[in-house]
């Protein structure tokens, strides 16, 4: 009876994860929510009534391991690269300093150094699986600060092993050299383990099995996940490290294996019981008894985390030429502790860093802190377009010649481009081989206006959706403006304002999903371009072209 006991536990465990969920959606909150709600209820700190709580944990914890494999298996080094110097440069700093900042503060507060560097390394990070949903949900992963965060993110996600390693090292003990001694070790046996997984799935793996049978038959592919990210589980646990970590270096092997897109695909459904297990796991480690009881301590600390961990990414994203509105819009969605804080925490409770209040404190401030991820998210637009208004001060930008003539030429009759990615470089460079027609640039991010002015062509820096930045751009004597942000909700503003402010210029405006389009039309659009439909349309011309004709 034990096993259909632990079963019925897990049954009550996600029946409430999922009414509890469903209710947070009805009040137009995360689902999240309620994940962390139904385990912090029903675990040993409130009603008690998983009488196996000890299996549900077991099996919650393999829940972990399995979230952690697909957030993995998400991971790859060609989409790192595509998110630029934000990803590897402002994702190393922000790990860094906030590391440093927290556990520096943390020996003015006592701490001693293991346990402070342990503190810093569990703040740092942030949560990949929260600020996905919740900007996938909101629609702005697309946005400027989605993009950061994301890139941000990534790179946490890379510096979750060496992070692992490092914490799991302090709890030997003694000095500088010892410790440093033993995060080689580690570091050798985890490469040691992710290089023997790699030759297994990129090399062994194909041949014995086949790389087009294991594609061609879904089962395969699924059991294929499952045997990679419980074996790497327990492999790591046979190794002395965290079976979480081994089944998240699975994951990242894979995603750059021949098996990766569709295992990725197949394993998706299992994704939602991987969260619900995961946030319900948290909410089972809280004690409402110890928050209630040291609530002050509760709420400085998030509110110290909140602002602190805003602060230094806005700090960082700065620095990589960004406008201060999205900067301290990246900074708020990312200042909750996430799923990787949880096995740092874990990992310096087990060996010693850190103590029963400490930990007990830092489940508390990511619950909370993951609570508040949603209302962060929500606030972050309107919180960056204030700060814009306040300290941003747009400019634009000449070209060297117009420099050198000390002149702010008049234009008229010009094109302007919302948005220099992909979409507005193919517009810029096939207008530029047809047309003598001056074209304008316009984007937020400073890097990409240097590419820009590689061109040849004038940029001003600065947020579209305002006012003054498109009086810069001599709107109203412009013969166009192509707006081709991905973002659907900053380009129907930018289509808004336009339409009020020169209402005989032309819109051409890019819409990535078919959905947003009527929102574009109703905005003022007069040409929508429609992603899905033109794709739509090629894939057709193209097959077309192959078939026979009459």
């Amino acid at each position: 009876m034990g096993f259909w006991d632990s079963l019925l536990d897990i049954l009550i465990l996600l029946g409430a994860a999922m009414l509890l969920g469903a209710l947070c959606e009805r009040i137009k909150q995360s689902a999240l929510l309620g994940y962390l709600l139904a385990g912090t209820l029903l675990g040993p700190n409130a009603l008690n009534v998983l009488p196996s709580y000890e299996a549900v944990s077991t099996i919650a914890e393999l829940g972990i391991a399995l979230l952690l494999f697909s957030i993995g298996l998400e991971f790859s080094w060609r989409r790192l690269r595509s998110v630029g110097a934000i990803a590897a440069g402002g994702g190393t700093l922000q790990l860094l300093l906030t590391g440093a900042a927290t556990a520096l503060l943390g020996r003015l507060l006592g701490l001693d150094g293991s346990t402070a560097l342990a503190i810093g390394a569990i703040v740092a990070m942030s949560s990949t699986a929260a600020v996905v949903r919740v900007l996938a949900g909101r629609q702005e992963i697309d946005a400027v600060h989605g993009r950061n965060a994301l890139g941000i993110l990534l790179l946490q996600d890379m510096a979750v092993v060496p992070a692992a390693l490092f914490v799991a090292a302090l709890g030997v003990g003694g000095g500088v050299a010892q410790v440093g001694w033993a995060v080689v070790q580690a570091l050798g046996l985890a490469t040691a383990l992710a290089g023997a997984l790699y030759l297994v799935v990129s090399y062994a793996l194909p041949r014995l099995l086949g790389a087009e049978i294991v594609v061609a038959n879904r089962d395969l592919s699924i059991l294929l996940a499952i045997v990679t990210a419980t074996g790497a589980a327990w492999l790591s646990h046979a190794l002395g490290f965290s079976p979480v970590l081994g089944a998240f270096v699975a994951g990242m092997v894979l995603a750059e294996s021949p098996f990766a897109v569709q295992i990725r695909a197949d394993i998706a459904p299992l994704h939602t019981l991987f969260v619900t297990l995961f946030f319900s796991a948290i909410g089972m480690l809280a004690d409402p008894a110890w928050a209630s009881e040291h609530w002050a301590l509760l709420a400085g600390t998030v509110l110290l985390i909140v602002t602190g961990k805003t602060a230094v990414t806005a700090g960082i994203v700065r620095l990589f030429r960004f406008p201060p509105g999205p900067a301290v819009a990246t900074g708020l969605v990312l200042a909750q502790l996430g799923e990787f804080s949880l096995i740092l925490a874990i990992l310096a409770r087990d060996g010693q860093v850190i103590g029963s209040s400490l930990f007990d404190l830092m489940v508390a401030t990511m619950i909370v802190t993951l609570f508040l991820t949603p209302y962060l998210a929500a606030l972050a637009p309107r919180l960056a377009t204030a700060v814009g208004r306040i300290m941003t001060q747009e400019h634009k930008v000449m070209t060297a010649a117009e420099a050198a003539a000390g002149r702010d030429e008049i234009l008229s009759g010009h094109l302007v481009i919302v948005g220099f990615g992909p979409a507005g470089q193919r517009v810029a460079e096939t207008l530029m081989g047809r047309s003598d027609v001056p074209i304008v640039v316009t984007d937020l991010s400073a890097g990409t206006l240097d590419l820009a002015r590689s061109y040849g062509l004038h940029t001003v820096v600065g947020d579209a959706t305002r006012e003054s930045v498109l009086a810069r751009l001599h709107i109203r004597t412009a013969v166009a403006v192509a707006i081709t942000l991905p973002d659907p909700r900053s380009a129907r503003q930018v289509v808004q304002m336009v339409r009020a402010l020169a209402p005989d210029t032309r819109i051409v405006v890019r819409s990535r999903y078919h959905v947003h389009r009527w929102q574009l039309d109703v905005a003022g659009a007069h040409t929508v371009v429609d992603e899905e439909d033109e794709v739509g349309a090629r894939i057709a011309a193209e097959i077309g072209a192959l078939l026979p004709t009459g």
